[in-house]
């Protein structure tokens, strides 16, 4: 038997309503049925829980992504948790794919708050006794949580999936900006490409401008890599140069896919070839139906973690 199976009927995986579709694969995954729970709101829109299974003395699980609406899914999972809590729950782990807030994770000013420090606390305040997340913003964001922090990577997930669809002897994986060269480092190194960086100036938030490419692009599939794609300037900027400088095509490998405003329409209308995401955030219809986006599955990440966390085995291995 599985350790999966072994440790199934220890645990129990609570859905919030950001990304239900997501908690489900989870669940089958690891062959456990989602708890029943109810999440509604009352008219006017308080947040209402109430778990309708016994959970005393279990290893309990939250899947929510504070995701849009960011503040309404924030308060989905500390209500949750505090239910949980006083449900007499043995142990609780926030599950978190997408971690709201992680951008803003410093001072950009005077008299300017870090709110993923804020988070943090009401998280932590609220009774989880650990959390689970992908791929944060900022790997420091996991010293603002004064409890257990696993920072899951789908740098696995999608290396998995550029080696099954491109040919690696003329890939080269490209960072979008300078902050984001080691993730691109890293991957680049999973399938032995070369390096090449974006260097852009951001105007003002949610707009850059693309100066110029460090590297050689010339006649290669180029795989641009980040954590996040919101209104998707950056990328379709990005895409850009790199055929201007020469590229026979362009990729964008994304974990997290927030994609607000217009940003799915200024992707389909880009030169970019497709776009890759992580279900992480729940896809909207446009996502769905558009013709150069495509989505891949976390939950088989996600529920190895949870799985190995409920068995108190390395997590990290994962990555090894």
């Amino acid at each position: 038997m599985r350790y999966i199976e072994r440790v199934a009927r220890a645990m129990k995986i609570l859905a919030g309503n950001s990304n239900r579709a997501l908690t489900e694969a989870i669940a089958a995954y690891l062959g456990v049925p989602l708890t029943k729970c109810q999440v509604r709101r009352f008219a006017d829109m308080e947040i209402f829980v109430e778990i309708q299974e016994n959970v005393r003395g279990q290893d309990t699980f939250v899947v929510q992504s504070t995701s849009y609406p960011a503040n309404d899914h924030l308060m989905e999972v500390l209500i949750m948790t505090d239910a949980l809590r006083r449900a007499s729950a043995r142990r609780i782990t926030a599950v978190i794919p997408y971690f709201g807030y992680a951008r803003q994770d410093r001072k950009p000013g005077p008299r300017t708050p870090i709110s993923a420090k804020l988070v943090a606390n009401l998280i932590t305040r609220a009774g989880a006794d650990r959390v689970l997340t992908v791929d944060l913003h900022a790997g420091q964001i996991q010293g603002f949580f004064d409890i257990p922090t696993d920072n899951l990577y789908a740098a696995p997930l999608l290396v998995r999936d550029i080696k099954e669809r491109l040919e690696l002897h003329n890939v080269m994986v490209v960072s979008p900006d300078v902050g984001g060269v080691l993730r691109a480092r890293a991957l680049a190194k999973r399938i032995a490409a070369p390096l090449a960086i974006v260097d852009k100036r951001r105007e003002r938030a949610g707009d850059s401008e693309v100066m110029n490419i460090i590297g050689d692009v010339a006649g290669k599939s180029c795989i641009l890599v980040d954590d996040i794609v919101d209104s998707g300037g950056t990328l379709c900027n990005a895409a850009d140069a790199l055929l201007n400088e020469g590229a026979q095509e362009v990729y964008a490998y994304i974990t997290h896919g927030v994609l607000s405003g217009g940003a799915v329409a200024r992707i389909a209308a880009s030169r970019l070839k497709e776009l890759v995401l992580t279900d992480t955030i729940q896809a909207t219809e446009a996502i769905r139906v558009s013709n150069n986006i495509r989505v891949v599955s976390i939950a088989p990440l996600i529920g190895e973690a949870i799985a190995r966390t409920a068995k108190e085995e390395s997590v990290s291995s994962l990555f090894d």
